[in-house]
């Protein structure tokens, strides 16, 4: 049996709580994980509508949670194919904006809050260069997603932006920019860099920060000063990737990162009672190499990564904004000459969208061959 995180959540758990103390939101997160398509969540049937024959199949839910790394596969094709549709006929480069090392504890300690923040800087940064005439002079649209972890699992909050480099100018024309990314590096770090210590220390005037541990230095205003004033001393890490390939491939290469979570089972390589091994990648080397930790601290890295209850986690500026996007999306869709995507799972049920993905008709009956399946349920099931 093929090792997976379920695997090891079910036979760690126990020496996890005997340790740590999980919250109420990473509790729920390791239930789900471990009763996912087991007949703890319950089951529903599917029969056969053929006179005759009395084949039913029986199926264990699934949980559904954001973080199980066996319920991401599916929402990730059904998202690809939903946001086709917006993808024009333009350069899309890949940004990644990343925090340092002196702020992590404090944005770990005030989640919601400040991933919250993470976004907005993101945003206005990108928003306010790409309007000023001397980058771009245009409103782009883009779509942010924020991931919290490491290759190896430690906490590293950054986000990913998928940037469409062109945009609407003030008189409703397409500008398109360079080959090259159209806003330098050391500006885009720069003004991120400066924006969020400027709400920081805002946040921090409303006394709404949480300071917990080691972090607890910084109820003193002049400690608080000296960390805002060596941040500001250091130089941000942001960077870009290259325009891709081609329009289709965008949405294809951003669902790695849309739903992906902290770890997946294909990079669990050997487990025993009482330690863990996986691959990470050395992007400095570009190097695959081997971690192995104890199951409990591999929990526990694991949990960082929960995010809070209801947080939304992928989210969409500009031109993709959803209340402006029908209108400037149809726009620019006319100026770049852009084709139109068009779903292919759109009205279709569950277990046709499956049969799609998987290249089999999972409504046919395996034993008659002559009828379809019917579901004892009548909502969709996975």
């Amino acid at each position: 049996m093929a090792l997976t995180v379920q695997n090891l959540f079910q036979s760690t758990y126990h020496n996890f709580k005997g340790q740590y103390k999980p919250s109420f939101n990473q509790l729920k997160v390791v239930k789900s994980i471990i009763n996912c398509r087991t007949s703890a969540l319950g089951t529903y049937t599917f029969s056969c509508e053929s006179n005759g024959c009395d084949h039913t199949v029986v199926r264990n839910y699934s949980c559904r949670n954001r973080h199980c790394p066996m319920c991401q596969g599916v929402n990730k094709e059904i998202w690809v194919d939903q946001r086709k549709k917006d993808i024009l006929n333009a350069p899309y480069f890949h940004v990644v904006f990343t925090m340092p090392e002196q702020l992590k504890r404090i944005i770990y300690h005030n989640q919601q809050l400040l991933y919250d923040l993470m976004f907005k800087c993101v945003a206005e940064t990108l928003m306010e260069l790409s309007e000023d005439e001397k980058y771009l002079g245009a409103q782009i649209g883009f779509l942010s997603v924020l991931h919290t972890w490491g290759q190896n699992l430690h906490y590293h909050p950054h986000i990913h932006s998928v940037v469409l480099a062109g945009g609407l100018n003030k008189l409703n024309q397409w500008k398109q920019a360079s080959k090259k990314f159209f806003i330098p590096v050391k500006v885009l770090s720069k003004k991120f860099r400066g924006k969020f210590l400027y709400y920081l220390k805002l946040y921090y005037q409303k006394e709404v920060l949480s300071f917990f541990g080691e972090s607890a230095q910084y109820k003193d205003p002049k400690q608080f000063q000296k960390l805002i004033d060596s941040c500001y001393a250091l130089d941000w890490y942001s960077y870009t990737k290259k325009p891709f390939a081609g329009p289709l491939e965008v949405m294809e290469y951003l669902a790695r990162y849309t739903h992906r979570i902290a770890i997946s089972n294909k990079r669990l390589i050997s487990a025993d009672k009482a330690n863990v091994t996986f691959r990470v990648r050395d992007y400095k080397g570009n190097k695959k190499k081997q971690v192995t930790m104890t199951s409990v601290e591999f929990m526990r890295r694991f949990l960082m990564h929960v995010l809070p209850k209801g947080f939304v986690k992928l989210r969409y500026y500009g031109l993709l904004a959803n209340r402006i996007k029908t209108e400037k999306l149809t726009l620019c869709r006319s100026l770049t000459n852009s084709p139109i995507y068009k779903s292919i799972f759109e009205g279709l049920s569950y277990i046709e969208v499956l049969s799609i993905i998987f290249r089999k008709d999972l409504t046919l009956c395996p034993k008659c061959k002559k009828a379809h399946l019917k579901s004892s349920l009548s909502g969709d099931t996975s």
